[in-house]
Parts: C-alpha cells; structure tokens; sequence
C-alpha cells in the first residue's frame, strides 16, 4: 500500500507537474545523524529509486558558527552506510544565488534592512492573538536598504547592528510570516568559504532556494516546519523568474523513540560534558554509535519501513528496533560461548591433561553453516550465576548434589565447592559417563542447560549496554533522566574462537545475546547489541 507521499508523487508523475523525481537530504553539519535522521534518509532515498530519480545530499551550512569539516565527512560515511549514494552538494555554494535573491526582494520592496535589536524584535514580534508591531524602519527606502545591505557584505558593519528583513504582514496568524530576518552580519569563518563571507542566510530564507536551485520535485521534511512552509513559498514566489519552477514541500511525521534522546543539541551535550566517549559511542542513537554497537544498515531500513510514513507525530517503542536487528541476527549470526563473570570448575573424574573434542552447531536457523569442534578440558569456566549453595526455588542449574548438562557436552554433578557460600571460588564436579550430548541414552533427565569454556578461552572486556534515559516520564529534564548504569563493564572469557573475530563481526552469546565486536578498539571487546529477549532493557546484574 502506498504511503501519502507516494500518492503525491504519483498524481504529480500523471497530471504532468513533475516528469523527473529528485529529493534531498539537507542536513546541518553541526552534529551527528542519529536514528531520526535515518528516516529521512531511507524515505527520500527509496522514493528517488522507487521513481528511477536521484537524491541529493545537500549540507545545509549556513551557519559557520556551529559547523565543522568533522561533521561534514561522518554525515557522508553514515548515510553512505544507510545505501545512499548521489551528488554531494553544499548551500555555501548557492551564497551567490541567495544574495541575488535578496536584492531582487530589497528592489520589490519586499525586504528592508533593520536596526532593531533581538530583544526589541522578540517584543514587537506580538503573539499568537495579538498582531506584532511594525519596525520604524519598514518602509525604509529602497535605495538606503540596498546601500546597508552592500556595506553588510562587505564587513562595514558590526555583527548584529543591522538585519535583513522580508517585509511580508506583522498581523499574520502565522509568527513566522511576521516580518521574519532573512539576513544577519556574521563575520565568522567558514568551513568552506573562508572568509570571503560577512552575512549569512536565515535557514528559512535558504533552504526554498537550495530546493529551487537543485530543480528538487518534492521537499520532503518533518511535520515541525509546516507552519515554516508559507515563508518557504513566499519566498519563491515573491523571487518570480528567478526560480520558474519552484517546488513544493510536503511534511512527514518524525520518528520519537521512547528512552531515546532524539535531539542533535543534547546528544552533542553529552559529548561535551564527557557523560559519553563521543558521538560514536555505543550508547548513543546516532548512526555512528548503532553501527558501531553492531546495528546493520539492513536491520535500520527494515525498522524505517516497519514504522512507517505518517501525517501525525507518534512516539514508538525501542523495541521495534532491536527486534529487527536481532530477527536479523537470529538468522545470521553464528553461535559461541562467552562467560562473563567466570566462576572456575573441576571436572574431579578425568585425568590431568584431559582434552576431549565435541561437535557443536554453528547457528541452528541456517543448516548450511555446518557445525565446528570445541575442546572440554579438566578445568572449564562457568557463570557464576549457574552455581548457588543455596538455590532459590525453581532454580534450574547447578548445586551441590545437582546436575546440569553442560552445552554440546556431557551431564555433570556437582560434588562440592570451595570458598565461603557466600564466595565461591571453585566448583567440583563429575563427568556422568554415557551421556555425552548426541549419543545419551542414558535416560537421566536434567533441568538445565548452562554454557561454558575450557581453558582455552581468552580474555575479553564485553560492555553491557542499557538505555541512556530512565524510564521515569515524569522527568521533563533529560539531565533528570540520565541513568548512571547505562554503561557495564565484564572482564569476561571467552571461546577461542572469539579472540580471532574481526572488527565487526557478530555472535549470538549463547544465552547472553548478540555481540560485536568493537570496530574501533584496538583490545578485544565486544558490545552487546540487543538480548535475546525483549526484556533487554532489564538493568545487566552488578
């Protein structure tokens, strides 16, 4: 079924209004892309391929105070790693075309050059019932506006002594027709232009004119610049035959996750005042933190097209994005043991240098991955969790007395333990002859299952990941919401196996959940991507 911006497309491709398609990304290099910006790029990316068109990746950079270069290059690697590829074009270079604009505007009498200040602006802005108040300097003649606005450009005026105005209806319902700047003096270098530059354009000055120079078919952006889109029409309208073909904008619905911070503002906070390592850590819903946590760029598209293209705002569960990276890893990703708070045991029935080799599957959902061999020696490692003196009830692992199969291996009984109950140190147990996993016919029956490794296993630092925010709603300030426990570390073992992964490659943990390992650490870790359940969220044990 097709979503409304689709229907759009479609009337315009048959009434004739539009032969080619081409959307545009536009972002602001001041930050990182996070998982909101993800729905942007798979939407316009998908409906220029769905219409054999093209979509720009247009960096909106018209404010050189907030811009960096470092921006500019992880915006280009992450939507290259979402599947976008095309032009890759800057508003800086339009600055020639936007300043033309302004003057063809200045010479309508359709802008003017102010001199009051943001405080006094703010007061005569009005309010939603009341109509705002004109400036002294509206009607300003044409020609001294044109003098003003040539000696902004040319740096003969302070930053913030004079403004560029459009001159629209300071009694419009809409604030954001209300006289609104278009112009200011900003003598601040720029990433790309230098210098060469004292004024910049307003966002809602430029961004029509970037469309309109791009020739884009539909502007597609999120529903909090609707109220923007009259200023976006006037604009082009009022620019005439400078722009004989403007485009049009269409609001969508932005993506709100639950517990996820969804602002470019305050993730960049985070960063700055060090409660995270960066943009890219693994915690944090920019795409640069998913796809190093272990996120797939098939696994983020599939979530975009799960969730959908609305007309009103919605908040969705996390959960319908961890379930398409672990639906997808489920499938994929092969099986491997990892203890993480390792607790030592002895097999007491086999002698020293016991080294017996057994067969384990790879992943159970993909047959054609075959099987691989791991080693049970004398000494293995288990969880510490899966031992208890004291066993609460309907525990189902190992006790003094009890048994437990251990993995692709034998039953085992455990015949005793050293330490305090209350600290284990080590475990005794006993293999139970016959009941080798794949050849048991001896009929015992055991509750439990429990991983483990021998001692081959290699050591590693496995990070257990919860949510940046807490799950307390009545908490307007994020700073309110920060959970301290977001990041935990294990000095785990773990299998062999695991210390030849590559940067980047995936596992299921067996009964832990999916993990990468880290694509930037040069030690071995791993992160945990998603659990094995829903219930992932759950606070990781001390």
């Amino acid at each position: 079924m097709a979503n409304f911006i689709e229907e759009i497309i479609d009337a315009d491709l048959a009434s004739g209004r539009e032969t080619e398609i081409t959307t545009r990304f536009p972002p602001e290099p001041n930050g990182y892309l996070h998982i909101g910006h993800a729905k942007a790029i798979c939407l316009n990316v998908a409906m220029a391929r769905k219409y054999g068109g093209k979509c720009n990746l247009r960096f909106d950079d018209t404010n050189p105070v907030k811009e960096e270069e470092e921006y500019v290059k992880s915006i280009i690697d992450d939507a290259k790693w979402l599947g976008w590829s095309g032009d890759v074009l800057f508003a800086s270079d339009y600055f020639e075309t936007m300043y033309a604009a302004a003057v063809t505007l200045i010479k309508k009498g359709k802008a003017y050059i102010d001199d009051v200040t943001p405080e006094q602006m703010r007061e005569m802005r009005g309010t939603l019932t009341e109509p705002g108040v004109e400036s002294k300097n509206r009607n300003r003649p044409i020609k001294e506006s044109l003098e003003l606005f040539e000696r902004m450009r040319d740096g003969e005026i302070a930053d913030g002594a004079l403004v560029l105005r459009a001159k629209i209806d300071m009694a419009s319902p809409n604030i954001n027709m209300r006289d609104p700047i278009i112009y200011r003096v900003l003598k601040a270098r720029h990433h790309r232009q230098g210098d060469r530059w004292c004024v910049y354009p307003m966002y809602d000055f430029a961004h029509p004119i970037e469309d309109a120079v791009e020739n884009i078919s539909h502007s597609i952006c999120t529903l909090e610049f609707e109220d923007h889109r009259p200023l976006y029409d006037w604009v082009l309208r009022e620019c005439g035959e400078m722009f004989p073909h403007p485009p049009h904008q269409y609001e969508f619905a932005r993506l709100n996750i639950k517990r996820t911070i969804m602002s470019k503002r305050y993730l960049k906070k985070l960063v700055d005042e060090g409660f995270v390592s960066g943009w890219d850590d693994p915690r944090m819903p920019t795409i640069a933190g998913l796809r190093r946590r272990g996120y797939t760029p098939s696994s983020i598209r599939e979530f975009c097209e799960r969730i959908g293209v609305a007309k009103a705002n919605s908040e969705v569960e996390v959960g319908q994005l961890e379930s398409c990276i672990r639906e997808e890893l489920n499938q994929k990703a092969p099986r491997a043991m990892a203890v993480l708070e390792p607790l030592e045991l002895i097999l007491d029935n086999v002698p020293d240098g016991f080294n017996e080799t057994l067969t384990t599957e790879v992943n159970q959902f993909d047959p054609s991955a075959g099987t691989r061999e791991i080693r049970l020696t004398k000494r293995i490692f288990i969880e510490k969790s899966d031992f208890a003196v004291v066993p609460p009830p309907k525990y189902k692992r190992l006790t003094v007395g009890g048994t437990v199969r251990l993995k692709s291996g034998y039953i085992i009984k455990c015949t005793g333990y050293e330490g305090e109950p209350e600290n284990v140190t080590r475990v005794h147990a006993e293999i139970l002859e016959g009941t080798r996993s794949g050849e048991d016919n001896s009929g015992i029956k055991v509750k439990g299952v429990i991983h483990w490794v021998g001692d081959d296993a290699v050591p590693a630092l496995v990070r257990l990941y919860d949510y940046l925010l807490t799950d307390d709603e009545s908490k307007a300030d994020f700073n309110d919401r920060l959970n301290c426990d977001s990041l935990i570390e294990k000095n785990a073992l773990v299998e062999e196996i695991l210390g030849r992964a590559g940067k980047g490659d995936s596992f299921q943990f067996l009964r832990q959940g999916y993990f990468c390992r880290d694509i930037k650490e040069d030690g071995l870790v791993f992160n945990r991507i998603v659990g094995l359940k829903d219930a992932y969220n759950n606070k990781p044990k001390q």
